[in-house]
């Protein structure tokens, strides 16, 4: 007997995770999201649905934007969701989140990003996309921060502007 599959709802905003470089101007730009490519070269065989929200530098997130974030993850029916979101402002958002579901409403609700743009072929993103996918399987209900490889609760991350990385506080 096969276990029921689990469905996992992905929300996309954008962040380091789907910028690339526009030779033109020589910077960084939002066209489409990477991420169904990153899940079919990861040959990802997980049930899931994906809906991009917004396509933001998080430095450029709003209140107004974590806000559209909180109530898609409350209309969300899938009680996994996955966030791909700008790393420099991710604790802000996991923090809005938590607020919203102070007792995680059975929801287990993970946040992943990027370093360096997918589309530099150098990125770490495909690694945290399949760890965060890996995490939001598994750990209990509640909001989660995910990067390098590791999981954080929300509340007891940070990110390390020396070393690039992501680090318990």
């Amino acid at each position: 007997m096969n276990p029921e599959p689990i469905v996992i709802r992905i929300f996309v905003t954008g962040g380091t995770f789907d910028k690339e470089y526009n030779e033109l101007t020589g910077s960084l730009a939002f066209n489409e999201t990477h991420l169904s490519e990153m899940l079919r070269l990861g040959r990802c065989r997980l049930d899931v649905s994906v809906t991009t929200l917004m396509m933001i530098d998080s430095l450029d997130m709003t209140d107004a934007d974590r806000a559209l974030i909180v109530e898609r993850c409350k209309q969300a029916a899938e009680p996994r969701v996955l966030i791909t979101h700008g790393t420099d402002t991710m604790a802000e958002t996991a923090r809005a989140l938590a607020a919203a579901f102070p007792d995680a409403a059975g929801r287990t609700i993970v946040l992943t990003g990027a370093m360096i743009p997918y589309a530099f072929g150098s990125s770490d993103g495909l690694f945290n996309l399949g760890s965060a996918l890996s995490f939001v399987q598994v750990l209990p209900p509640g909001v989660y921060v995910a990067m390098n490889g590791r999981y954080f609760p929300w509340d007891r991350v940070r990110k390390n502007r020396e070393t690039g990385v992501f680090e318990s506080i």
